[in-house]
């Protein structure tokens, strides 16, 4: 799909950044609530090293996974994008929601794109002309206002 002006609104970057704010809230809240109910630490401080690969950690990380497979391939939206008004369509057709293989992308390459508090992905996203992100680039999709 060509992009062409009088498309969806792609200028999107700041609310973009509120939403994943809202969206770190929002798994911190899950992650603090699976760690009282389970029973295991949240923050690993420099003598816990050894202790990033143990169940409670792998749940957290399974659970955020989840999390935005589940919201943004199904829904289009997580809850910081349905606050701050934006969401995910599938880049080639338009469609919202893109689905779960275009999510489950977008959702690996969250580890890239969230190196340095997602300093990468908002590098990319400012240089990019339809201002996406690497793994909407690699999934094909857009963050669009609506």
């Amino acid at each position: 799909m060509a992009y062409v002006s009088g498309g969806p609104d792609v200028r999107v970057t700041g609310r973009r950044v509120v939403a994943t704010i809202i969206d770190g809230i929002v798994l911190s809240v899950i992650g603090n609530i699976l760690a009282a109910l389970f029973d295991f630490d949240v923050v690993v401080n420099d003598r816990d090293l050894t202790r990033l690969a143990t169940g409670g950690n792998l749940l957290l990380f399974l659970v955020a996974a989840l999390y935005y497979v589940l919201m943004e391939g199904y829904l289009g939206r997580t809850v910081g994008k349905m606050a701050t008004g934006i969401r995910v369509i599938d880049g080639e057709s338009g469609r919202t929601p893109p689905g779960a293989g275009k999510a489950i992308l977008r959702t690996i390459f969250r580890i890239i794109d969230g190196l340095f508090g997602y300093l990468v992905a908002f590098i990319v996203v400012l240089s990019s002309p339809r201002r996406r992100r690497i793994g909407d680039i690699v999934a094909r999709t857009q963050v669009v206002r609506g």
